[in-house]
Parts: C-alpha cells; structure tokens; sequence
C-alpha cells in the first residue's frame, strides 16, 4: 500500500529539528531508522502531514562516558550499540538483548532512540532500559529535560514526549559488577518477543544483594517484575530461591491474549523466562 501524501524536512541540526517540530505541531512526526514508522505509514496507520528526518544530524550518534553514566544519542544504530566497546563493557545487557532484535538489516537501520519512542511492549529495548534503571534526554522549546525510564513509557505506543520534543540522548548507569542476561520467547527467529525477561544481579558472599528485572510483553507498556525483586532482595544464591521468587514475576501485569499467546500462557511464559534469566544473570545456570 502507498503511504498517504506527507512535506518532508530534513533538519541538519538538533535546534533545527525542535524549531521544524513545533513549527508542524501535533501532525508532524520524526522519522528516525524508519523501520517502525515505514510499515505505519504503507499500511496507513499513521497519517503525518509532516515527516522530520532527523537521520544526518551528527549530534545525535555515537557513545560517549560521562562519569558513572553512558550516554548514547539517540540516532545510533543497533549495530552500533552491539559493536561499541563502551557499551559491551559497561552496559552489557544492552548489547546482549540488542543482538536478538529483529535480522541483521533491521539493525543496521533501526536506532535505539527510534526504538525506545515507538514504544512497543513487545519490543526488546523499552524493558532493557527499564532494568538499566536508565533515562532518556528530550530537547523542546522550553530546552533540555531528563525523564527517567519508569516515567516515559506511559501507554501503549505512547511515551512522556512532548509532540514538539525530539528525543536526543539515552542515559545509562554503568553496570560492570552486575549479571545480566535477555531471554526471550518468540515463535521465529525475526518476530517480535511473546514475552521477554531483562535481568541483572548484582551477587556478594553468596547472596543476590539487588537484583532488577524488566519485563517485554506483559502489558500495555514495559514493567518490572517488582514482586520479584523485592523476593530475591538478599536472598541466598540459590536456584530454589530463585525459583520461588520467579514466581512471582507475573504480579501486577496484565498482558494482553492474541494470535501469538493467551494472557495465562504469557504469564506463565514470565515466570518462567524470569527464573531462567535471574539463574544466567547470576552465574547459577
């Protein structure tokens, strides 16, 4: 199908990019790696008036370190991510669960800012982020402001972005004493997750001292298995410890039944995704 008739800017600057934004209002709409949006508009999902380009902006590419924190714009690519060495050494689970996303073409495409915006809850990354305990950067009008990952994802598709805000940095914590690990349940090797488990472990003197787990597909928006947490807090480095904290992981979802699972088999999907993660994460598997 052909996409409905759309104006086209490509902004060479972030300031450009924010003023063509505000200018195209509530129809205007970024276009990042396009391999979200591009399939919206053919199937005519969306209907922008506008298309913002923002894919030649150099300032929105590349890691950098900032004291304790990774910061990576928002432009970069999956590719880039799972080859930084920045990256793979402080912000493992990131290129790990990167790595199962979608085919090699996708990722060298799609970007992790464009990922994170279209906030899918079966997509890898919104839950990844959620237990990097990470943020992100928006820049609007009004300037620059932090959002926090358990603040932007608000709704299915729907984040914390302002319509005239671009999002222009990801912000996360280095992670170097932390097991992690991305286990996922999909029916083929390109499909999106039916349920995926982010984990990270942070063990002393055989006992798990913090554990984070985020959850893909279990709702309207990416979760952390909170009742989880709270059970492997301090918990002995044990797989029945773990085995019975996991199964708790479906608390306080609500994840939705379609062609792919029922909500129970999902469910019962994250209990046991949860249990296989956390044992990887802390070396007991």
């Amino acid at each position: 199908m052909i996409p409905a008739a759309f104006d086209y800017a490509r902004p060479q600057t972030i300031d450009e990019a924010v003023r063509t934004l505000a200018d195209g209002g509530e129809e205007a709409k970024v276009l990042a790696g396009g391999q979200s949006l591009i399939p919206i508009l053919r199937l005519r999902l969306a209907f922008p008036e506008l298309l913002v380009d923002v894919g030649r902006i150099p300032e929105l590419r590349g890691v950098r370190e900032d004291a304790d924190t990774l910061v990576i714009g928002a432009m970069t690519t999956h590719h880039d991510v799972i080859h930084d060495p920045l990256v793979r050494r402080h912000a493992g689970l990131l290129a790990a669960a990167t790595e199962t996303v979608a085919d090699p073409s996708v990722r060298h495409r799609g970007t992790l800012g464009g990922s994170l915006s279209h906030a899918d809850p079966a997509g890898d990354l919104p839950a990844v982020l959620l237990a990097l305990d990470g943020e992100v950067t928006a820049m609007g009008p009004q300037g620059r402001r932090t959002i926090p990952a358990r603040d932007f994802f608000t709704d299915y598709l729907q984040t914390a972005l302002h319509p005239d805000e671009l999002l222009v940095e990801v912000r996360v914590p280095k992670s170097d004493n932390w097991g992690f690990h991305y286990e996922k349940f999909n029916l083929s090797a390109q499909a999106w997750a039916v349920v995926g488990v982010a984990a990270m472990v942070r063990r002393d003197d055989g006992h798990l001292v913090e554990s984070r787990v985020g959850l893909t597909n279990m709702g309207a928006t990416p979760l952390r298995a909170r009742a989880t947490e709270e059970a492997l807090a301090g918990a002995d480095a044990d797989p029945a410890a773990v085995a019975q904290a996991a199964e708790a992981a479906a608390e306080g979802t609500r994840p939705a039944s379609d062609l792919s699972a029922s909500s129970e088999y999902r469910e019962h999907l994250a209990r046991v995704l949860t249990r296989r993660a956390v044992l990887a994460a802390a070396g007991m598997e």
